[in-house]
């Protein structure tokens, strides 16, 4: 067992295992640690470890708590892992850390605090100091990202359907016609997207796969009725032939950047199929093979003249009719 902090949770125990017991300022002043970390050494006893605890009301406020009656025994038992975290594997677990904003307030968010508060319990000797100036190196982005306040009971109510395999019936606005309309669904898997918490779902109707943006779901029941998870839905596979947030049958595209994007775009992995041809004058094309054409449109577009679809030509006249049409929009003759 190693670490200052597994000590002082080993001394914690002892404390309490005294014949009087222990109160909450004794345990912080010979813990050397604050009130709010006493009562999560307290809580992590008896839920984490089994102990049962007797308090007492003190005179003048404040309890006494102590083990109770058959517990002692017990100590011999505990057997503490030692847990070796090195400082890049901590680095990795607090950059991982980052992206549970979508989780805040929620039982998953209490859940991911929980477990880093028990990991930290478990560094080796030195690194706990350490541990704050790690925080320091991420700065979680919440630019666009969006607001999931209100949805807590929602995504917890999504998450238990998901495990037990629930049939649910959900309100849902769709923004395609602006309407609430209410189906049921088979709720498979939720995922992560430019700062969105989106829902892999099966119409249980129609039997195909669609994605719901959790935000929009208004209403949702949990039915008696259960699923069969679909042996043929591999969401990662799906998500890594998507270019975006809409998916469809894969298609080959050929683009063009010019010589100021080339570095830009030769510095990502764009799909899991592409291939980069480099041209004389710095420009390149990007093959590539993807799903969701709507999300490469915009996001060709988004380069101005630096970009255009070279292949296919069907795809390529869709482009040229959208620059068509935003070229009235700024009242320029076509």
């Amino acid at each position: 067992m190693r670490g200052q902090r597994v000590m002082k949770f080993i001394r914690g125990i002892m404390l309490l295992a005294q014949p009087c017991g222990t109160t909450v300022d004794e345990l912080g002043r010979k813990l050397e640690i604050q009130k709010r970390q006493v009562y999560r050494l307290l809580e992590s006893v008896q839920d984490d470890w089994g102990f049962v605890l007797d308090e007492e009301k003190l005179e003048g406020g404040g309890k006494r708590f102590s083990l109770a009656v058959g517990q002692h025994k017990r100590l011999s038992e505990i057997k503490v892992p030692e847990l070796n975290l090195t400082i890049d594997e901590v680095v990795a677990l607090h950059f991982l850390k980052g992206h549970s904003k979508l989780f805040k307030g929620t039982e998953v968010g209490d859940g991911i605090e929980r477990a880093f508060a028990k990991l930290e319990t478990f560094v080796p000797d030195g690194l706990g100091e350490k541990i704050e100036r790690v925080r320091s190196l991420f700065v979680p982005s919440v630019r666009f990202a969006k607001d999931y306040t209100g949805k807590e009971a929602l995504i917890e109510s999504l998450s238990e359907a998901i495990l037990g395999q629930h049939t649910c019936v959900v309100e849902y606005h769709s923004f395609a016609d602006d309407k609430t309309k209410k189906y049921q669904i088979d709720p498979l898997r939720f995922f992560e997207r430019d700062g969105g918490l989106y829902l892999f779902v099966r119409a249980t109707r129609y039997g195909d796969i669609r994605v719901l943006a959790v935000e929009r779901i208004v209403q949702i029941e949990a039915t008696d009725a259960t699923f069969v998870y679909p042996a043929d839905f591999d969401p990662e596979a799906l998500l890594d032939r998507s270019f975006g947030m809409f998916y469809d049958d894969p298609i080959e595209v050929k683009i063009w950047f010019s010589a100021s994007q080339a570095r830009y775009i030769e510095e990502r992995q764009w799909a899991q199929e592409q291939k980069i041809t480099t041209h004389k004058d710095g420009s390149i094309e990007l093959r590539m093979k993807t799903s969701g054409w709507y999300d490469v449109k915009k996001w060709v577009l988004s380069f101005g003249a630096e970009a255009h679809v070279l292949e296919p030509e069907p795809l390529r006249n869709k482009m040229r009719y959208e620059v068509e049409k935003m070229l009235k929009g700024y009242g320029e003759a076509v």
